[in-house]
């Protein structure tokens, strides 16, 4: 199936990294490009390469932009992505037209993902701080733009990064996290905590500016 048209040589641009928050293109005509979409779902159902291959070829580059803000390597990242894309072409059947694709597909990716780090024994939650009832402080928020994130999040453990993504870009609530991912509500609260303070060192020494 896949390894048709995804060699292991084949990688995706690096550009894709800062690529998480736009939408795929699909047409300049919203109908035209949902009738599209449609017909290559249809297509991908039937295991038509052709079809397989420019599904891939579409949403890949946007998935590995998600891929990359939860694994650190790249290398990782892109043998992760390619997984994920096996997962989403032997499910397609189960996909029946409710609520976005791409936003089906995603949550194929970030499941895997998360696969990728449990199997690495990567997530070390510091739960020091996850029996106090914290407010997230808002103070470094309106800093932290988009691109300025995806650079600093590297610097991240994992633990950190991995919350921070699900809560502050992929919107899931603490319940939802902590059910994900094995852990209390009150240690997804300050892994998110902890994860904006150390974003926030980081975009002051990035500016120069003192942090208090």
């Amino acid at each position: 199936m896949l390894d048709r048209f995804v060699a292991k040589g084949q990688r995706v641009g690096e550009a894709a990294f800062l690529s998480y928050d736009n939408p795929i293109e699909t047409s300049l005509n919203p109908i035209k490009g949902f009738m599209e979409e449609q017909l290559l779902i249809q297509a991908c159902k039937k295991q038509d390469r052709k079809a397989q291959q420019a599904l891939y070829d579409r949403y890949a580059p946007a998935m590995f932009g998600v891929c990359r803000r939860y694994i650190k390597k790249k290398e990782d990242a892109e043998d992760t992505l390619v997984e994920a894309f096996f997962k989403v072409l032997q499910n397609i059947e189960h996909y029946k037209g409710e609520g976005s694709f791409e936003g089906w597909i995603r949550r194929i990716v970030i499941n895997e993902c998360l696969m990728f780090l449990r199997r690495r024994d990567a997530f070390r939650f510091d739960i020091g701080l996850a029996d106090w009832d914290m407010q997230v402080p808002e103070k470094a928020s309106g800093d932290l733009t988009a691109r300025g994130i995806l650079r600093m999040l590297d610097h991240l453990a994992p633990g950190y990064r991995t919350v921070f993504n699900l809560y502050v870009i992929e919107g899931y609530k603490h319940r939802e996290i902590s059910e994900m991912l094995g852990i209390s509500i009150n240690t997804s609260k300050s892994q998110l905590i902890l994860a904006r303070k150390r974003l926030q060192e980081l975009l002051g020494t990035e500016l120069g500016i003192a942090v208090i």
